[in-house]
């Protein structure tokens, strides 16, 4: 059974519970940092309202009923996708989406790598 971490992030008032691969978490964090920083700089209009990484934990027990875990990929691919709709003309946005595809990618290849039992 791999080791996962899990990644706590606030949206407004709303936790939302992100699973990782144990050595995936931090990027995700610093990932989610970073996107937070340079998303005021952006000038389209539909940029996303993101969500805060908040905290890291090694187990989690959700308690409340409608609480949910996403898996990291799931979560990757939505942030990617509304990365990719932004329709930005002053910020080199590119080099964010590079950020969010190189640990798509990466998680892409570690449950690929799970699934046949690599690990």
């Amino acid at each position: 059974m791999p080791k996962m971490r899990y990644v706590i992030l606030q949206q407004h008032k709303e936790l939302q519970f992100v699973e990782m691969p144990e050595e995936y978490a931090y990027q995700l964090s610093a990932l989610n940092l970073r996107l937070n920083k340079e998303i005021a700089k952006l000038t389209a209009d539909n940029v996303p309202d993101l969500p805060l990484a908040v905290a890291e934990c090694d187990a989690l027990e959700l308690l409340r009923e409608g609480d949910a875990l996403e898996s990291g990929l799931g979560y990757i691919n939505r942030l990617e996708s509304a990365f990719a709709s932004i329709q930005e003309k002053e910020y080199p946005l590119i080099s964010l989406l590079t950020e969010i595809r190189a640990l798509q990618a990466q998680l892409e290849q570690w449950y690929e790598e799970e699934e046949e039992g690599v690990h």
